[in-house]
């Protein structure tokens, strides 16, 4: 439902803010093929091993890997994984990283221990000190966070309750941000809400949510009617609940739920993804992204993170493979044949709750009218199906001498688009029995329409869907491109 390429271009310049619990993750993949002697306990016999910047840090790596600019501001103890992270942190051109050191603390530190094979963590090590950063600390962790305010477009705070982010840093960050005009999306830990009081987005997961709310949070329903309570608890515009693999629910202040399924995808690792979800959201909404576009920015995201192994980062090129899947096929493997079968396919969108867009019309010769049509089509869906009227439809239409170009290449010019998911073609005057079937959830024309005169409106609105006129662009025409062409006036 959303431009990518524009959205991606706008993230680039914007700079977060992030904030939290910076940890090292370890990972130790290997085969288990027997039981130890000396215990009823598997052995793993080590293969390899990797280590990669965790917690709020693997926040800071997402919100870089995503194109925009990091400042990040964490905790660490004075050892060897202090170390470690900051010469990792070091190597990433897009963060700029400012650590305060704890000698009284070890460095967070989790290490897990995984069966190749099967993919299945077996167990965790964790090396660290979960109470509160001491007042001295946390006053230089203040001292760090305010000057660098003026400089964030969005303000992100990961709390993993390992102690960097006291209450008292938490308000004065807020309160701070908040007087600036600065917006502050919260990854919380702590079932209290209301010490994330004044954030603009609070991001807990379905257990979180579920904690804090006291309910179930078992279902789309019970999750939109304990949010308001909580909303005004913590006074925030919106509440975003991560559910697995239910996807995730947006609730906001003014009374919109939007619930978006989990993208299909074999999951190989979870650790991280509500980190990938946490940056996506922030550069989202940073970048000028409303709140619909930016959960669905962050829902394919976290899809993309749980299809790699360890604590994963996702691309700007990979979000855009699987925003746009379509984009990436071969142009005939996207035409569909004049009473062919959509059936499967729509099957499949809907399944996955994707919002379905429909344009038609004879692209005989494609020209820069047509582009802005079907990238405001696309922008306003997850899926566009174009509708093309076949060679004889359009010689009914446009009289003789016309197509100038057969139905083949008219499907593959349009096929090549990236905005375009589906090419249907028809045989009929009008796509009424395409609509019909298609039953879009937007349907789109030019402006050079009205509403009563696009076809199919009446289908499409009788069940909620959306007529969306573009504005035309001036001095484009097939008809006249074709007049010139031929030696005639334009």
């Amino acid at each position: 439902m959303f431009d990518f390429d524009a959205l991606s271009q706008a993230m680039t310049s914007q700079t977060v803010l992030c904030i939290g619990d910076l940890m090292l993750d370890e990972f130790v993949y290997g085969e288990v093929s027997r039981i130890s002697p000396e215990a009823p306990a598997p052995v793993i016999a080590v293969q390899r091993t990797e280590s990669d910047v965790g917690g709020a840090g693997n926040v800071a790596r997402n919100i870089a890997s995503l194109g925009a600019r990091c400042i990040f501001v964490g905790l660490i103890g004075a050892d060897e994984s202090g170390k470690m992270l900051q010469a990792e942190l070091a190597k990433e051109g897009s963060i700029e990283s400012l650590l305060v050191c704890d000698p009284g603390r070890p460095t967070t530190r989790k290490v897990r221990f995984v069966s190749e094979h099967f993919s299945t963590h077996m167990l965790r090590a964790d090396w660290e000190l979960a109470s509160p950063a001491s007042a001295d600390i946390e006053q230089q962790l203040i001292d760090t966070i305010l000057p660098l305010l003026p400089r964030a477009d969005i303000v992100l705070l990961s709390d993993y309750a390992k102690g960097a982010l006291t209450a008292r840093l938490i308000r004065t960050v807020i309160d701070a941000a908040r007087k600036l005009g600065k917006r502050v999306i919260v990854d919380p830990k702590s079932p209290n809400l209301s010490i994330y009081r004044g954030a603009t987005l609070i991001k807990p997961n379905r257990r979180e949510f579920a904690e804090a709310s006291r309910s179930r949070a078992d279902s789309d329903e019970s999750i939109v009617d304990a949010a308001p309570e909580l909303m005004q608890l913590a006074d925030c515009e919106a509440i975003l609940v991560t559910r697995s693999e239910h996807g995730m629910t947006l609730v906001t202040r003014a009374g919109e739920a939007i619930h978006l399924p989990a993208h299909p995808v074999k999951v190989r690792d979870g650790s991280g993804a509500g980190d990938t979800v946490a940056a996506a959201i922030a550069v989202a909404l940073a970048a000028g992204a409303g709140w619909e576009t930016a959960a669905r920015m962050a829902n394919a995201a976290a899809a993309v993170t749980v299809g790699k192994d360890g604590t994963a980062v996702v691309t700007l090129a990979e979000l855009r493979r699987k925003i746009l899947p379509h984009a990436f096929l071969a142009a005939e493997e996207k035409i569909i044949a004049a009473g062919g079968d959509l059936v499967s396919q729509l099957v499949d969108w809907r399944k996955q709750g994707l919002r379905i867009g429909f344009t038609n019309g004879c692209f005989d010769i494609l020209h820069p009218g047509h582009v802005k049509v079907l990238t405001a089509a696309r922008a306003a869906c997850d899926r566009l199906i174009v509708g093309l009227n076949s060679d004889a439809s359009t010689r009914r239409l446009k009289g003789n001498g016309r197509p100038v170009q057969n139905e083949q290449a008219r499907a593959e010019v349009l096929a090549a688009l990236e905005a375009v998911d589906v090419v249907a073609l028809f045989e009929e005057d009008t796509p009424i029995n395409l609509i019909a079937q298609i039953r879009p959830s937007v349907l789109v024309k030019g402006g050079d329409y009205s509403r009563e005169q696009v076809v199919g409106h009446e289908i499409v609105e009788a069940h909620g869907g959306l007529v969306l006129l573009v504005d035309v662009l001036p001095g484009f025409s097939t008809t006249s491109l074709v007049k010139r062409a031929r030696g005639g006036q334009s």
